[in-house]
């Protein structure tokens, strides 16, 4: 269960750090190309860098499916509990845990009708405009991040049924940052 607690830092980790390069690359290339410098000017304009915008804006799309699934697991995702935080405790309770299962069952029926989506365009010959992958690829987030996100609530429901707490983002907290300073003084 190691590999699943921070799964969603790694896949948006490295889907920035590609859109990153691939981004770096497009913007030199471009500045690059406009170099009066007589055989290098040639070799650029005959490369290609088109595809460059369309593969960053689908790895944002994919970075915001997993966003959100960490946004559940870390307790940063919009949540509307002006209501909720006017009950007592053992209604409060209750409401708290009602939504967390209403969220499981919602993302849990958009992967299930993303992944039928996506099944259905994986028999079509459809790619994308520029890159012209399978358009089924570039889909394929709906279901995969709906189905980490609704393990989230889950986890999140099950944890909060056993012990009573939720995940809370603490925005002064850097993870690692207090360990590091706490061992630099031993």
């Amino acid at each position: 269960m190691k590999l699943l607690d921070h799964l969603e830092e790694w896949l948006i980790a490295l889907l920035m750090g590609v859109a990153t390069v691939v981004i770096f690359i497009a913007v030199i290339h471009r500045y690059a190309s406009g170099l009066p410098i007589p055989v290098v000017q040639d070799w650029l304009l005959r490369m290609n860098t088109s595809w460059a915008q369309e593969l960053t804006i689908y790895m944002f799309v994919w970075m915001a499916k997993f966003g959100a699934a960490y946004g559940v697991r870390t307790g940063i995702h919009v949540g509307v509990d002006v209501l909720v935080n006017r009950l007592s405790a053992p209604h409060q309770r209750k409401f708290i845990f009602f939504g967390l299962l209403a969220g499981a069952v919602f993302t849990g029926v958009i992967a299930v009708l993303g992944a039928d989506f996506v099944y259905e365009l994986s028999d079509t010959s459809s790619t994308s405009e520029v890159l012209e992958l399978p358009i089924w690829v570039v889909y394929l987030a709906i279901p995969l991040g709906s189905a980490l996100m609704c393990f989230r609530f889950l986890q999140v429901a099950w944890n909060f049924s056993r012990g009573g707490e939720l995940p809370v983002h603490d925005h002064a907290h850097v993870e690692g940052l207090t360990e590091d300073a706490a061992e630099g003084r031993q």
